[in-house]
């Protein structure tokens, strides 16, 4: 079975890539909607790769199978590797079984917060709306950055997972990606409120609506993490895409 063992991991490595691109839209846990045809392409590539290496290894096997005319004996001994070789197929099982889920809090919290020098400036007029769908990253650049104060009394939307800092403070927190998830950034804001009853569970998700409350000078640490006040505190469902849009 020793000469299967390229054939077995192509396979099954082209039909994890598959399942998630093709017949699902679960990659958009680790990479962006633009990347999903390459996906499609690199799995099915995969597929034929692993279906020709099983053919040329039955291919193999019937040969040494046949007896040898010169010498009388047969040589179908093969030498296929280690049988420890087959360990390798365990990660590639495990990820067409039990896909990854999407970065959430524990990735958050080892993201430093790194608010370099970005300048601050008049942000664009925010569109009509009363409470507007806004999300977490540009709420955060506006409130920190926004020279225009162009959140001042607007009635706001956000939606993202839960995490928790001190002092029973918490954040609804969103993972920014540029490429895939290993460049993932974070955005995230510190919800206050009367109204807000305890807070959720880390790595739920929920939509709150509120309005900004201003907090340290713009530009500096000082305006890190922004604040929002709430008024409803909503659990829903993941989405199918959990990253943020700037």
């Amino acid at each position: 079975m020793r000469r299967y063992g390229s054939a077995v991991l192509l396979l099954l490595v082209g039909g994890a890539v598959l399942r998630i691109s093709l017949f699902s839209e679960l990659y958009l846990r680790y990479v962006q909607p633009a990347l999903r045809p390459y996906l499609v392409i690199s799995g099915g590539l995969l597929m034929l790769l692993g279906s020709v290496a099983a053919v040329r290894g039955t291919r193999q096997r019937e040969e040494e199978e046949e007896p040898e005319e010169d010498h009388g004996h047969g040589h179908g001994h093969g030498h296929g590797g280690p049988r420890i070789a087959w360990l390798l197929t365990l990660p590639a099982l495990a990820l067409l079984l039990f896909p990854p889920p999407a970065l959430g809090s524990y990735s958050a919290s080892r993201e430093e917060a790194q608010r370099a020098a970005q300048g601050v400036g008049t942000f664009s007029a925010l569109p009509a709306g009363n409470p507007l769908d806004i999300s977490v990253a540009q709420y955060s650049s506006r409130a920190i950055y926004d020279t225009g104060h162009s959140l001042k009394g607007r009635t706001l939307r956000l939606t993202g997972f839960v995490t928790h800092g001190s002092h029973g403070t918490w954040y609804v927190t969103r993972l920014l990606v540029t490429c895939c998830a290993a460049d993932a950034t974070i955005s995230k804001v510190e919800i206050h409120g009367d109204e807000v009853d305890g807070a959720p569970q880390t790595d739920s998700w929920v939509t709150v609506t509120g309005v900004w409350i201003p907090k340290g000078k713009l530009g500096t640490d000082g305006a890190w993490p922004p604040l929002l006040k709430a008024t409803t505190v909503k659990q829903v469902k993941e989405p199918a895409d959990p990253y943020d849009k700037r």
